[in-house]
């Protein structure tokens, strides 16, 4: 591991045996991240008797990932090495701004991502598997999905990966009565206390997880999850086992993408080149107006300097033909030249990230060349491919999920019957996105539900088109009603 990664760990596992959050900024500058280590092993089940060697397998390489998650995490709060920044020329003046673009990227993609709750839809226009789904959603929403998820984003817009936690209220020791609507429950795990471990083998399945910290004496404690059992380590014993029949490891990996980066990991130096350019113009600016004096063929003692700043002015006089003169010694930083640095900083940044830049339009724009000159094309592409990655996670989690409420709510759901649906921008363009709604419900060869579902209108298309058909079933009950009765005003 690298010093910072070191000093980062060591620093995180001290705030949390201490009882705090850890912000602490690791001393140094910014190493080259490339993204989590994916933990492995080539043993097919995990047992008692495999459990501590595997443990102590994985143990460099979950540390390494523990440094760099808390270095990002410090990182996005705004703790970032220039705050560490020294000057041997002038150490008085040494503004150490903190530019927080890191905070700015993962904010974006978050809300662009999940401004919206993501919801599940179903696959097929079958009323009955409808119910259902709204079922599900509902069970999800007691649970707070919604929070959860924002979560899960961010954490792996910071970091590269983010974890979920599934268990059955009987793993907590509640009745299904004293629960909620929902058989089971859902977490969101730190990901500086987690890892899941997969095989080697082709299909890359994953074979336990688990989280790692340390008690108020320091021993660390981990609790073990495989498919059939769970497990808790102190002090590398094993003090607790328990069996259970989930048939899944339950807490589920979420990586934004392959390499498992974060969002802003890939510009680091280009983050700190701007907190640097930045932080050097505020001290050229100080350094201007606190810019030395300088004395020319005068002397001036220090009682007469004091003087001379308390009323601001001096009388020099020329003496044996030489020139007296009072002067500062300053040159002024190019302040245009440092801007045009900065913002070809910035938008190389935004480049990679694939961030839209926020310019001003003119007045012939159409919506469709903001879209692509200004980089939401670029947004919306990379929103997508993030999408893919959470549903491929989401869709592991459902399975046990699904699992839960099947056997403890006779749901009757199968995994083929769901797709999740992101909603993004919802009122834009609403006016179209209307039109487009109204002319597929007139299309007698498209079902309802598809016209709810991709006209882009309803955050939850499911939910708008139950209460759509509920309220234009009253209607024709109406008007049939209506049509039956005798008008007393006719003749």
């Amino acid at each position: 591991m690298s010093e910072e990664t070191n000093t980062a760990v060591e620093e995180y596992r001290e705030a949390k045996a201490n009882g705090h959050t850890s912000n602490d900024l690791p001393k140094g500058g910014t190493g080259i991240y490339t993204g989590r280590t994916v933990l492995t092993t080539t043993s097919e089940t995990i047992t008692r008797d495999n459990l501590l060697i595997e443990l102590q397998n994985i143990q460099s390489d979950f540390s390494t990932n523990q440094g760099q998650i808390q270095y990002l995490y410090n990182y996005y709060n705004g703790k970032q090495p220039i705050t560490g920044r020294t000057k041997d020329v002038r150490p008085d003046i040494c503004n150490n701004v903190v530019v927080n673009r890191a905070s700015e990227i993962v904010d974006f993609k978050v809300g662009y991502l999940c401004g919206e709750p993501i919801q599940y839809v179903a696959r097929n226009s079958s009323p009955d598997i409808s119910l259902k789904i709204s079922r599900l959603n509902e069970m999800m929403y007691s649970e707070d999905k919604a929070s959860k998820d924002r979560g899960v984003i961010e954490w792996s817009m910071i970091c590269g990966t983010a974890y979920r936690l599934v268990l059955p209220d009987s793993f907590y020791d509640r009745k299904m009565s004293d629960a909620d609507d929902a058989p089971f429950e859902i977490d969101t795990l730190d990901p500086r206390d987690t890892f899941v471990v997969y095989s080697r083998n082709f299909k890359h399945e994953p074979k336990f997880a688990g989280t790692s910290y340390k008690d108020n004496l320091g021993n660390p404690i981990w609790e073990v999850y495989t498919d059939r059992a769970y497990f808790k380590v102190i002090a590398g014993k094993i003090v607790e086992e328990r069996p259970h029949a989930l048939g899944y490891v339950p807490i589920f990996e979420y990586p934004a993408n392959p390499a498992r980066t974060g969002a802003f990991e890939k510009v680091l130096p280009l983050l700190d080149a701007i907190n640097t350019v930045v932080s050097n113009r505020v001290d050229g600016v100080e350094q201007f107006v606190q810019a030395f004096i300088k004395f020319v063929n005068c002397d001036i003692d220090s009682d007469e300097y004091d003087e001379f700043l308390s009323k601001g002015a001096i009388k020099v006089k020329s003496t044996d033909g030489s020139k007296a003169d009072v002067d500062l010694v300053t040159k002024e930083l190019n302040q245009e030249q440092t801007q045009t640095l900065v913002e070809d900083l910035y938008q190389t940044v935004l480049t990679i990230c694939g961030i839209p830049d926020r310019n001003g339009t003119g007045a012939s724009d159409t919506g469709l060349a903001v879209m692509l000159r200004d980089g939401w094309s670029l947004a919306e592409a990379r929103a997508k491919a993030s999408e893919l990655m959470f549903k491929e996670s989401e869709r592991a989690m459902l399975r046990l999920a699904l699992k839960l409420t099947n056997e403890m709510s006779g749901l009757g759901l199968k995994i083929k019957d769901i797709a999740m649906q992101f909603t993004r921008r919802n009122y834009e363009n609403i006016q179209s996105k209307a039109q487009v709604l109204d002319l597929m419900l007139k299309n007698d060869k498209i079902h309802p539900l598809l016209a709810f579902t991709h006209c882009g209108m309803f955050s939850d298309p499911e939910d708008a088109y139950n209460i759509s058909k509920d309220y234009y079933d009253e209607n024709q009950l109406k008007a049939i009603t209506n049509e039956s009765e005798p008008n007393p005003l006719a003749s």
